[in-house]
């Protein structure tokens, strides 16, 4: 544990990560070089401390789950960001972002450098891409048709697919799931943050496919 930092007179911040590696220094390709000697402040898991991001990557890839996630964005909205932070930490197999090529990646916290991201220009050109690879989608939201996600057994391999915050899925995005779920609420909200949807529908798929 690194000592904390000091800001100013009386004000301090908790150092993340690790310092500079002592000598001498681990070998493998895995390591940068430059990590090794200034110290890893990244959010990642100790296994991968001091590891390059391709290396990361390559790791990742050996043990992708074959679960998607797709975001529609049309409003740049700011909780895609969050969305594909929790992807990450399922170690899906790709986060699809549907509409606007550039998203908001401050939620993301870097982690979109460890996964698959694939774009989409229309909800029909996601939808074919789905076809031809036959993964089911599955919408999350709370519309009219949508169905209990609680007790539902969701398919290993699928995309769940999440709309925009407040406006929700949109209509073409409906249209082709044969499926919507919805999170069961017990408050005054209509509805809950997208983000902490996408968390709870992924941890729900994770319960019924990842070993505990």
């Amino acid at each position: 544990m690194l000592p904390p930092a000091t800001i100013g007179p009386g004000e301090f911040f908790p150092v993340v990560g690790v310092g500079p590696h002592p000598q001498p220094w681990p070998q493998g390709e895995q390591y940068d070089p430059e990590l090794l000697e200034l110290g890893d402040r990244r959010n990642v898991l100790d296994k991968y401390r001091y590891w390059s991001v391709a290396a990361i990557v390559s790791d990742l890839n050996t043990k992708r789950h074959k679960l998607h996630i797709a975001i529609e964005n049309w409003q740049h909205d700011l909780n895609i960001g969050s969305i594909v932070r929790t992807a990450n930490a399922f170690n899906v197999s790709a986060v699809h972002i549907i509409g606007k090529r550039d998203w908001n990646k401050r939620g993301a916290m870097v982690t979109d450098r460890y996964l698959s991201v694939i774009h989409h220009p229309t909800v029909a050109d996601f939808a074919l891409w789905a076809k031809e690879n036959k993964i089911p989608i599955i919408g999350i939201d709370n519309v009219p048709s949508s169905q209990q996600l609680e007790g539902a057994q969701l398919p290993e391999q699928c995309v769940l697919l999440f709309g925009q915050e407040g406006a929700g899925m949109s209509d073409e995005g409906i249209e082709i799931c044969p499926v919507i779920y919805a999170i069961n609420q017990y408050g005054s909200t209509r509805s809950m943050n997208a983000s902490a949807a996408g968390a709870i529908a992924m941890y729900h798929w994770a319960l019924q496919h990842l070993p505990r």
